[in-house]
């Protein structure tokens, strides 16, 4: 994808000189290649037509939806499509009455008149994803239907590729004891890969995006960006639900553009880029990371927190990870768990800068809290960025004594650096559902949120350990894995992404299992799961933010779709 922006050039930061002459570290980072281009957004007026037309193709969708069918299998297809445009947010009621309806029936698919269901491999696997996706916990075991008597998958499977693609997208919900899921996982991934020669040119899109890119651990954006390509080729499109959906995005983007323009006018005024230079100017990846957590527009506020705070964190890890001396760290920990504006008074120059910037911060979230009423918040959030600050400290400290911990000593502080602070953060401006029970629940380590900082923490050390060791980064858990066990890198790479795949299975569970948090906070955890997932599928894709995250910030920032 080609970007029409005029860009910053691409070269490394060099810190400027501190007058206290400090010999300080510096990971030359990038610049940001965006600069201030998205100030130029802050006009971007919403389209009335385009929104009145929007409203209108809205309600045919929802009659659409409610229409009899000859097959119920036609429903299915058509929530798959609702979803995967990005609009079924509109129609949540409409969409969990079906899959409810669907639920209760494929209990008994002669009597749903649904027999196809059971015995078609397409049709079985995307009822068994939309029901899982929804939060229904439905069996695995009906893909047993699908095994010869020698317990394999039949080989008649291997010329089905639709169904096979059908089955791939399912098998990346399963749970801890889904043997048949994980074997699936294998069988339909060996045989996807070699049909792509014999495929339609559509159908070979479909599958070689899967391949890279499973529904489930992707972005919804950019799901739905692909999506609207592939859907309006097809001979079968609904135009009234292809149309809605390309305004649908259009609009959204604009929403989207605003708030990033506001976001960049915040960071412009802070002026980090000239008075903190050694760290990363990382603001519109900070936006499309909250952003992919939070896309709905009715969660601005959300948005707009998680943004801030993803940026203030990434200039504090810098500050631990790159250039604070030890003493420096030591001060500005004590500063943080202190949260007093008296606490700068002991905080060298750069710190000041920074430590204000977290003050003003939280206490606008605080404004904003105590208009909803919510505020019992604050105190959470404070908490959260203090057992943040605590584990950086800690990490420090192993540099500072070139000391390589254990896996487990290693674990422990890397899932506080990692995503408690966020998954805490992602639930302010959730409004009403994010109680204080909601809060709790985040405190007290659940498997979900462990899973999603697992996810977080092993992604990264797998993809940027080597950078990492270069610039004499604290070992990641590539290193403690190879030292503690004596195994070889790829060794080590190999037994982190199994646990990966298995903290993966962990938020499934929650998903399917949980009785007490609300389905949209859960959503969050998950998506800041899929963040990670997308950003560190290939390299540490938010430092190098110039290779792949360009292209996604543009089709989801910049370049509207065509109508």
């Amino acid at each position: 994808m080609s970007v029409q922006v005029s860009l910053a050039s691409d070269q490394p930061q060099t810190p400027k000189a501190t007058p206290d002459d400090v010999n300080r570290r510096s990971a030359n980072f990038s610049p940001s290649i965006w600069g201030y281009h998205f100030l130029s957004y802050a006009s971007v007026e919403t389209n009335i037509k385009a929104k009145q037309r929007a409203q209108e193709l809205k309600e045919k969708v929802k009659m659409i939806i409610m229409a009899p069918v000859k097959k119920p299998s036609q429903k299915l297809d058509l929530i798959d499509d609702i979803q995967r445009l990005g609009v079924s947010h509109h129609f949540e009621n409409e969409i969990e009455e079906l899959l409810q309806q669907i639920h209760n029936s494929s209990h008994d698919s002669t009597e749903s008149g649904d027999q196809e269901t059971d015995n078609e491999l397409y049709t079985a696997a995307l009822r068994f994803r939309l029901l899982r996706q929804q939060g229904y916990n439905v069996s695995c075991d009906i893909f047993n239907n699908f095994k010869d008597d020698d317990g394999k998958f039949k080989e008649s499977l291997v010329n089905d590729v639709v169904g096979l693609l059908s089955l791939y997208e399912a098998t990346h919900l399963r749970i801890h004891g889904e043997d048949i899921l994980d074997e699936a996982l294998t069988f339909t991934t060996t045989h996807l890969e070699s049909a792509t020669h014999r495929l339609s040119p559509i159908l070979l899109k479909q599958v070689t995006h899967a391949m890279y890119q499973p529904l489930w651990k992707g972005l919804p954006r950019l799901e739905t960006r692909h999506y609207l390509s592939l859907y309006q080729e097809r001979d079968s499109r609904n135009e009234t639900l292809l149309n809605f959906a390309k305004l649908d995005f259009n609009l959204l983007q604009q929403v989207h553009q605003r708030e990033l323009s506001e976001i960049s006018r915040w960071w412009k005024d802070l002026d980090f880029v000239n008075k903190l230079p050694f760290a990363r100017d990382r603001v519109v990846e900070s936006y499309f990371w909250a952003s992919g957590v939070h896309f709905e527009p009715q969660y601005y506020f959300a948005t707009r927190t998680l943004c801030k705070v993803t940026v203030l964190l990434v200039i504090i890890d810098d500050i631990y990870d790159v250039y604070g001396t030890h003493e420096e760290l030591e001060l500005f920990t004590e500063a943080v768990e202190r949260w007093d504006i008296s606490a700068m008074d002991h905080l060298p120059e750069y710190m000041k800068i920074c430590y204000q910037a977290l003050l003003d911060v939280y206490v606008e979230i605080e404004e904003n809290l105590a208009n909803d009423g919510n505020l019992y918040s604050i105190h959470y959030l404070r908490e959260a960025m203090k057992v943040q600050v605590r584990a950086y400290f800690r990490e420090a400290k192993w540099l500072h004594q070139k000391y390589t911990p254990t896996m487990d000593e290693y674990m422990s502080a890397a899932l506080d650096t990692s995503y408690f602070m966020m998954a805490t953060t992602s639930f302010v401006g959730m409004g009403d559902i994010a109680t204080k029970d909601s809060m709790d629940w985040v405190f007290n380590d659940p498997k979900m949120v462990k899973a999603a900082s697992l996810i977080g923490r092993l992604m990264d050390d797998i993809k940027s350990h080597q950078f990492g060791q270069k610039r004499g980064h604290v070992a990641s858990a590539v290193e403690c894995y190879m030292k503690e066990y004596g195994a070889t890198e790829e060794e080590a790479n190999i037994e982190l992404s199994k646990q990966v795949n298995n903290a993966w299975k962990d938020i499934n569970e929650t998903c399917i299992q949980n009785t007490t948090i609300p389905i949209p906070l859960l959503l969050r955890i998950l998506n800041l799961a899929r963040v990670i997932e997308v950003i560190y599928k290939h390299d540490d894709g938010f430092t190098h933010a110039g290779i792949f995250l360009k292209d996604s910030v543009v089709s989801l920032f910049v370049e509207p779709v065509p109508l």
